[in-house]
């Protein structure tokens, strides 16, 4: 019996080898196609510059559940109810906020709340859903709050002097603490 011929195996071997990458090829390349013409085709969410505004942290912790709640006391009207949960982790940021003349954050939000004072100057929130666009004025020793989530909103400094603000934010750990968004198109600024 004779001896296989080994140039015709090491042929075989290397024809379906070849065969195998040419079809790898092929799959990539009509996987790039596809996603350049999905991506040249596709709306994209173009999202509004901040302007004459700057943020810096000054400070970040994170924090596990909590679960709180203050009653108010029977007989005494100064002491209110709050309500406090959040379940996993959190991160919380200490933000100050700086705003020249004219300065805007640009539209965005927050996945958290946001406790913010007013400590210079005055901001004005507009929030994205409000189709007649009105002006919420906060002036130096107001405080304001941003319910986040899907709460879209841009705040200004509409007033001849520089705004500042701290703001606490409640966000979920991990998670962007702003999210840039797409003018809203109720406001026309």
């Amino acid at each position: 019996m004779a001896a296989p011929d080994s140039t015709l195996y090491f042929h075989r071997a290397w024809t379906a080898r070849n065969e195998i990458d040419m079809r790898t090829r092929l799959v990539c390349r009509i996987f790039l196609i596809a996603t350049v013409a999905v991506t040249a085709h596709h709306p994209t969410v173009r999202a509004t510059k901040a302007e004459g505004y700057e943020s810096a942290s000054l400070a970040w912790g994170r924090l596990g559940a909590i679960d709180t709640v203050n009653l108010k006391e029977e007989g005494d009207e100064q002491l209110w109810r709050s309500m406090q949960k959040m379940e996993g982790l959190s991160d919380i940021y200490v933000q100050s906020n700086v705003w020249a003349p004219g300065g805007s954050t640009g539209w965005h939000s927050h996945l958290g709340q946001s406790l913010i004072l007013v400590t210079e100057g005055t901001v004005t929130d507009y929030e994205g859903h409000d189709p007649a666009c009105k002006p919420h004025v906060y002036k130096k020793g107001m405080a304001f709050v941003d319910p986040g989530g899907d709460h879209v909103h841009i705040l200004r400094n509409e007033g001849a002097v520089e705004a500042k603000t701290i703001a606490v934010q409640f966000i979920p750990a991990g998670a962007a603490r702003r999210i840039d968004a797409a003018d809203p198109g109720n406001c026309h600024f």
